[in-house]
């Protein structure tokens, strides 16, 4: 046992003594992350000055050696973080990893360059890169763990995205599409991994419609999709009486905001279809309360049906049902009365 333990503190020793010499390909430094060096060519690329580095990394770069061309940029971003050159290198990272389609990472070394250089002067250009990238992920593109092994698509990590994006610039000029595309995000989001995507769709259209208002396409999109989005939830196996409301009242605004939109119409064949839908749930509500001779509550229910869809089949069939119920409480309260009097 004695031996194996001074065997072991022999090797450990031996290790740590002489890192330098060990022939292996992969070599770690600090800030840079592990790195392959090819035997006897270990540190040949390494420059004393930011600009030589990061001449090796676009020189690399423009060759297709991505690899090299990374591990030159990250040492000036490490080495020389204050240099001019260290905001160029930071950006050519982030386009190394977009060229080894690792799109996390591209994405994650552009937010990188845009808070530690929020000056760097092709900031519009970077905020475009990071609106391309989550695009690829809402339409599908999957997730990769630890920015190598493919997971699958995550709409939580692509709204997570847009929304670092909307906070870099705010009133780019795509924050706009970007909030808009949270929204399709989040309706793509089953059931299974959020509760009620819909409405959390409709909310971020709404915050699209608020802060971009100045911008009538986006505003009258926005709210149209909120609008749908309210819709979508109320259609649900659950149905919601309540979201369906907002449904009718999302569309209502959109055709008073846009009047001489295309899609007012179909707004309108959709508020009806909705009122239909609350006339139903409301007149099998009242069927219930009538059933358990709860006429007055019935009544009301019958009521709610007669004002929401006066053109419906089941107005028709509520005003008839009102008048039965009429003579039933009435007749009720008229013996409730003679009971009182005869005591």
């Amino acid at each position: 046992m004695k031996r194996w333990l001074i065997r072991l503190s022999l090797v450990a020793v031996l290790v740590l003594a002489f890192p330098y010499r060990s022939p292996a390909p992969l070599v770690y430094r600090a800030g840079e992350g592990w790195t392959y060096e090819p035997v006897g060519g270990e540190g040949r690329w390494q420059r004393t000055r930011a600009k030589d580095q990061l001449d090796v990394a676009l020189e690399a770069f423009d060759k297709q050696k991505y690899g090299l061309a990374l591990k030159a940029a990250r040492r000036v971003v490490y080495n020389w973080p204050l240099s001019d050159y260290a905001p160029k290198a930071e950006y050519l990272a982030g386009r190394c990893y977009e060229a080894r389609h690792q799109d996390e990472k591209a994405f994650a070394e552009y937010q990188k360059l845009l808070e530690k250089y929020p000056k760097v002067d092709n900031y519009a250009e970077v905020i475009q890169r990071q609106f391309a990238i989550a695009n690829r992920f809402l339409a599908g593109q999957w997730i990769k763990l630890w920015g190598y092994i493919p997971f699958g698509p995550s709409m939580d990590k692509t709204v997570s995205m847009y929304e670092k994006l909307i906070k870099n610039g705010p009133y780019s000029e795509v924050a706009p599409l970007a909030q808009m595309n949270i929204g399709a995000a989040r309706e793509k989001q089953t059931r299974y991994f959020s509760t009620d995507p819909y409405i959390q769709a409709a909310k971020a259209y709404e915050l699209a419609a608020e802060r971009y208002r100045d911008r009538p396409a986006i505003a009258a999109e926005a709210l149209y999709k909120e609008a749908q989005a309210y819709n979508k939830q109320a259609r649900t196996a659950e149905y919601d009486q309540s979201t369906s409301g907002k449904a009718i009242d999302t569309f209502t605004d959109f055709m008073q905001a846009y009047p001489d939109d295309p899609r007012v119409k179909e707004g309108e064949k959709i508020i009806a279809s909705l009122k239909e839908e609350q006339a139903r749930g409301n007149f099998q509500t009242a069927k219930f309360y009538e059933k358990d001779h709860m006429w007055k509550s019935a009544r009301i229910y019958y009521n709610e049906v007669v004002t929401q869809a006066p053109g419906s089949p089941y107005a028709a069939l509520s005003l008839k049902r009102i008048e039965t119920l009429n003579q039933l409480i009435a007749s009720a309260d008229a013996r409730r009365a003679a009971a009182a009097a005869a005591h």
